[in-house]
């Protein structure tokens, strides 16, 4: 089998099969969360309902971009949330939609018996609810700090970085017994990058120019089901 080489964001050379993962035999899919696997930002539904909207999409758009370090870019986003009511998580979850085709495409790929993961910048407190709903395999977030029922404007642990996010797809693979050929990573940011080099195959889903680039692969419909028609 022809082999290729690309270098990741961690310096470390990933060798990747050319041959597109196959729909008859298991295999992994990661996800990123925002705007992939939901229509929304979630950092920028609670900036809205801070009242610094403005200030903290200006800062994920640039994120996004690749044009800001996105850990220092998180905590600056997060800094403006401090004294929010933990009770907007609830309220912003309300206001979230699955993308169009997400969970026929998990379901689909479960009786496959493929295993679905997703690894998000954003957070545990609207993550761990997602992924019940839609009951994926695995998932990594960061988590908000909370004092006396209100956001600290910290968050706590390590944060989510695209090198976070490839090391999970390698680990989830590793993990299932799954070899890394037959893995799918799926994003829209430049913090995904690393994660779509490293896959099986990486698309670019509606995503950002840099990220486009990147991908074997891009849809540029919010449909997810059309990463099936990318297996069959």
């Amino acid at each position: 089998m022809h082999q290729r080489t690309a270098q990741t964001a961690d310096t470390m050379a990933v060798t990747r099969p050319t041959s597109t993962p196959d729909l008859s035999h298991p295999g992994l899919l990661v996800m990123d969360v925002d705007s992939t696997l939901i229509d929304e930002e979630v950092i920028d539904l609670l900036g809205a309902a801070a009242g610094v909207g403005e200030q903290i999409t200006a800062i994920t758009d640039h994120a996004m971009c690749g044009e800001l370090d996105f850990a220092g870019s998180l905590k600056a986003r997060v800094k403006l949330l401090q004294g929010l009511s933990i009770n907007i998580l609830d309220e912003v979850y309300a206001q979230l939609h699955f993308t169009h085709g997400a969970l026929e495409l998990i379901d689909e790929l479960h009786r496959r018996e493929w295993k679905v993961a997703v690894v998000s910048g954003g957070f545990h407190e609207i993550v761990d609810r997602l992924a019940c709903t839609a009951h994926i395999d695995h998932w990594l977030a960061n988590r908000l700090g909370v004092e006396h029922g209100a956001l600290t404007g910290e968050v706590i642990g390590d944060i989510v970085t695209k090198d976070t996010k490839l090391h999970a797809l390698r680990r989830w693979s590793a993990e299932e017994g799954i070899d890394m050929g037959q893995t799918v990573a799926v994003g829209d940011g430049a913090n995904d990058i690393p994660m779509i080099r490293a896959a099986g195959l990486g698309i670019a889903f509606c995503a950002k120019p840099a990220v486009q680039r990147e991908a074997d692969r891009s849809i540029e419909q919010r449909d997810l089901t059309q990463v099936l028609d990318l297996l069959a």
